[in-house]
């Protein structure tokens, strides 16, 4: 058994350089179930300037009073989360079953219960090492998620979004939308291959999604033409990946989704997007940079806003480079990262108050009090723009802790 936990949480602890051990291992007859997950609080200050509309924007505006500050006490962009993977091995087959749970830590009202709670995997997965594993289920999508798992505010808060600064949400968006499209936990069928000696791909289906424009989220007037009904089409995806071992250890990715969305009963876009990465470490310093490219792929999550009201498509872009250092002795990492992500207006539109870009600057320190218990410190400054040159910006003050299991 691995020395650290599961799936996205074991990702994010190695992303970030923590020492935890594996969960907690509990052998029952033919199976041997790994219980595992985190919790994580931050206290977080969001301090705004103007009162823009930009639509699809992630710095929060001042209000309707020009009060600029809020504060709210929540989880970061990792969810507190219990996990239970069972293992066997039965008929020459590795099979493994995933179900976890992610409480929220705080609700914007009075009886609210504590905040909500998610369900982000149900999965089953089969193979061996010689051929491969299949998964089925629910979990972390392929497309993104060794962007978002490399991101040092994984483990932290980085931006808190479009839902605003005053929490009552599960978790916040650390740089989604600022340098990556949200992986986002998708229904899914693949296949991945075995390793052979650190080159491997993954090919498979993700459950159809409909589009998002904003009109979902506060301030929005809905720039982006909706979906009609349920999608029929699946979204796939195709990842490949080297990773190496040594003095100088890393990784190198290439990844692509594309999914046929029908809009109107004449209207139907297939949306597209690529994307390529890179990770190093050596002596302590780690360097990671990520790029990718859309057709009506939208921008912050997939499918928002990727497709204007006169049925054209629109072009995204961006990505994020992050320089860590981890002082020896001592186990504290710091590190600094700027990213970006841009939508185009599509051909036809005109000056329009839908977002341009959301760009957003972080520095931040973590620290291993514990082998299991890590503190941590952000700042991040969030600007957004839209395609009339309006702009607003968040800075973002966030201190709290993340304990492993």
């Amino acid at each position: 058994m691995k020395t650290t936990i599961k799936l996205a949480v074991a990702s994010a602890l190695v992303a970030a350089a923590s020492t935890a051990n594996a969960g907690i291992i509990i052998p029952a007859g033919d199976w041997t179930l790994d219980i595992n997950g985190n919790v994580n609080a931050f206290y977080i200050h969001n301090s705004s300037s103007d009162n823009n509309v930009i639509e699809g924007g992630l710095a929060n505006a001042e209000d309707a009073k020009g009060d600029s500050g809020a504060s709210s006490i929540n989880t970061g962009l990792l969810p507190s989360w219990l996990g239970v993977t069972g293992k066997t091995r039965q008929n020459d087959l590795d099979v493994s079953f995933t179900i976890s749970l992610q409480p929220g830590a705080s609700g914007g009202t009075s009886l609210a219960g504590g905040g909500g709670n998610e369900n982000r995997q149900a999965f089953i997965t089969f193979g061996d090492k010689s051929w491969g594993t299949i998964k089925i289920g629910k979990d972390l999508g392929v497309f993104g998620s060794d962007a978002i798992l490399a991101d040092m505010t994984l483990l932290g808060v980085g931006s808190q979004g479009i839902v605003g600064a005053a929490g009552g949400t599960t978790t916040t968006l650390g740089r989604i939308g600022t340098g990556y499209m949200y992986a986002d936990f998708n229904g899914q069928i693949n296949y991945t291959s075995p390793n052979w000696n650190g080159f491997e791909f993954t090919v498979g289906i993700d459950q159809p999604l409909n589009t998002l424009n904003t009109t979902s989220f506060p301030g929005g007037s809905g720039a982006s033409l909706d979906s009609a009904g349920t999608q029929r089409q699946p979204g796939y995806v195709g990842l490949v990946r080297y990773s190496w071992a040594g003095d100088v250890a890393g990784k190198v990715w290439a990844e692509v989704k594309s999914q046929n969305v029908d809009y109107t009963a004449t209207i139907d876009e297939r949306a597209t997007m690529w994307g390529i990465g890179a990770n190093v470490n050596v002596a302590g310093f780690g360097l990671t940079g990520y790029y990718y490219d859309g057709k009506g792929a939208g921008t912050t999550a997939f499918l928002m806003d990727g497709v204007a009201l006169n049925g054209n498509r629109r072009d995204s872009d961006g990505g994020y480079v992050q320089a860590t250092y981890t002082i020896p002795g001592v186990g504290t990492k710091i590190g600094a990262s700027w990213g970006i992500s841009k939508l185009d207006e599509a051909s036809g539109e005109v000056a329009t108050t839908l977002v341009k870009e959301n760009e957003m600057w972080t520095v931040g320190a973590y620290h291993p009090l514990t082998k299991h218990l890590n503190l941590v410190a952000e700042y991040s400054r969030v600007q957004s723009e839209n395609h009339a040159n309006q702009e607003n910006e968040s800075d973002i003050l966030s201190a709290g802790a993340i304990l492993f299991f």
